[in-house]
């Protein structure tokens, strides 16, 4: 379980990496194109060279994933796990609704997360147990009464497998009867958003750890819940389908919604 240490030093990890993002944000950046043809950016990696230099002097038995450089003592008990830009598209486009993603597993389960958005100064922070904080106030997910008008954001559909389309696009179609106006963009934002009480469903294809490990104490800790499309709970060994609710109760009617995915197959990361 996290202690108090772990979460200053989530912290620490947060501001160290939004030091090296801000001075590039909007200026003059290198980027490269990935085997996976995402972007990713001199700001991803200094941003994730901060992050591993401080765990490296501070938790130096502790394995660390990163988005950027990989794996270190990947069979470590305790493992961090780094995104330091989750939405590096919108990064590029100059618009402040990325955000760094850091994770605390225990055992491949997330305990601890945090959520930043280094621009706008905007933190969420979930630890197991705890309620979550949004800047250092804890906050809550909004009541749901009925899939019909609850508010649904994507990423973007065009990074999901064929099959996962037909799936989300039944959630839609439910949420919004009489006009489909569901909310795109946003990747990790849309969760912090969902914890905060802003929108009630996040639904995402094709996510890696790095990816969605962060978001599973911030949105639960905040009074929602997260799964895989079958209604697992999400783990290190999640298959990359990802589904947010701000109020737990729905779940059932959006799996059924969504009509039962095949977990056998999971679709390659869109490079969130």
């Amino acid at each position: 379980m996290p202690n108090s240490q772990d979460i200053r030093l989530a912290n620490r990890l947060a501001d160290a990496a939004g030091d090296a993002i801000r001075p590039l944000f909007r200026g003059d950046w290198r980027a490269e194109q990935k085997e996976d043809h995402s972007a990713v950016t001199e700001a991803d990696r200094a941003a994730e060279a901060a992050m591993r230099q401080l765990l490296e002097s501070e938790r130096a038995d502790d394995g660390i994933i990163g988005e950027e450089y990989g794996a270190t003592r990947e069979h470590a008990a305790r493992q961090w796990v780094l995104d330091p830009i989750d939405g590096t598209q919108s990064f590029v486009a100059g618009r402040p609704i990325f955000g760094t993603l850091i994770a605390l597993l225990q055992d491949g389960w997330p305990v601890l997360g945090i959520i930043d958005q280094p621009i706008l100064g905007e933190r969420w922070v979930g630890v197991i147990g705890e309620p979550t904080m949004f800047n250092g106030k804890p906050v809550k997910t909004r009541a749901c009464r009925a899939l019909e008008g609850a508010s649904v954001a994507t990423t973007s559909p065009h990074a999901f497998a064929e099959e996962d389309v037909d799936a989300y696009l039944r959630v839609v179609a439910k949420a919004y009867p009489k006009r489909p106006w569901p909310v795109y963009g946003g990747d990790c934002y849309n969760y912090g958003l969902l914890a905060s009480g802003h929108v009630d469903i996040v639904i995402e294809s094709g996510l890696k750890l790095h990816d969605f490990a962060a978001l599973v104490p911030v949105v639960e800790g905040a009074g929602g819940t997260m799964s895989d499309w079958q209604g697992h709970p999400l783990d290190a060994n999640s298959d990359g389908r990802v589904l947010a609710l701000g109020e737990p109760a729905r779940l059932e009617e959006v799996l059924e919604a969504m009509g039962g995915i095949d977990s056998q197959s999971s679709p390659e990361d869109p490079g969130h």
